[in-house]
């Protein structure tokens, strides 16, 4: 194996196990009474988000303590690393508003950045017992989790090629804009899904659904791990129109990205 290939090999379970752990964390908040309150950027925050990132941080630094972390809390504490060409990407609890809203559909997500691209990545929503996982030099996977919290055996997952009666579509639940229902509006769509969080992503590296257009906000945490599941699985997250990849380490923006689409195997045409 090469030597990416190799550290993606030995990085892959241990992140597994620390998504799982922290997604224990977040069913425990989830199961009881809890608030929430308002960043300066006025989008919500629980304890399940500082719990899971206190998790995750902890892991990765025994884990692989000469990577920077790049992790959504703290970053709005203004905790920025010196981040260099490989870091991780955290996001701790993506879909706050399904959390608060109880609908299960919210994701812990860590991605591994290599040279500006998320060349490994897992996503797990405790809340429904479904994880995936995925890297560049391995392919993408699927772990069903069952009410224990025992992770089930790994299946193999693909993104598909278009389908001939017409795609099906994936948007955002809580932020879908006019400007994406007329990016839609210029494809063949046969079904339409509306999910939460970083599933999107999963759903079309799945083959269950084929193009996710965000024409909006986001920011790097949001899409790191979920680009890296899909591209493990053949399919390709590209900045709308231009159609160049989705890159990060994008300090001087911020770390926001610019609006994308999200495609399954082939792109489709117009």
């Amino acid at each position: 194996m090469s030597p990416s290939r190799d550290e993606d090999a030995r990085l892959l379970e241990p992140l597994i196990d620390l998504a799982l752990s922290a997604g224990a964390a977040a069913l425990s908040v989830y199961a009881g009474d809890f608030g929430f309150e308002k960043k300066e950027d006025a989008s919500p925050v629980t304890e399940a988000d500082r719990l899971c990132e206190e998790i995750i941080l902890r892991g990765l630094a025994a884990l692989a303590p000469a990577i920077p972390v790049l992790a959504e809390e703290s970053a709005a504490e203004g905790r920025i690393p010196d981040l260099g060409s490989v870091f991780f990407l955290v996001d701790p609890l993506d879909g706050t508003k399904e959390f608060i809203s109880r609908n299960g559909e919210f994701t812990v997500n860590i991605a591994l950045v290599r040279d500006e691209k998320p060349v490994l990545g897992v996503v797990y929503a405790p809340a429904i017992r479904r994880l995936y996982a995925g890297a560049r030099s391995l392919g993408a996977l699927r772990i069903d989790i069952d009410e224990q919290g025992a992770a089930g055996p790994k299946q193999a997952i693909a993104a598909r090629p278009a389908p001939e009666k017409g795609l099906v579509a994936v948007a955002s639940r809580s932020h879908r804009s006019p400007e994406t229902d007329d990016f839609l509006k210029t494809l063949k769509i046969a079904e339409f899904a509306a999910a939460g969080s970083s599933l999107k992503f999963c759903l079309i590296a799945e083959g269950a659904a084929d193009v996710y257009p965000r024409l909006g906000r986001t920011m790097e945490w949001d899409t790191g791990a979920g680009q890296a599941v899909l591209e493990a699985a053949g399919g390709r997250v590209e900045v709308y129109p231009s159609g160049e990849p989705l890159r990060y380490g994008k300090k001087s923006r911020g770390f926001d990205n610019p609006h994308f689409i999200a495609w399954g195997a082939a792109r489709a045409l117009p």
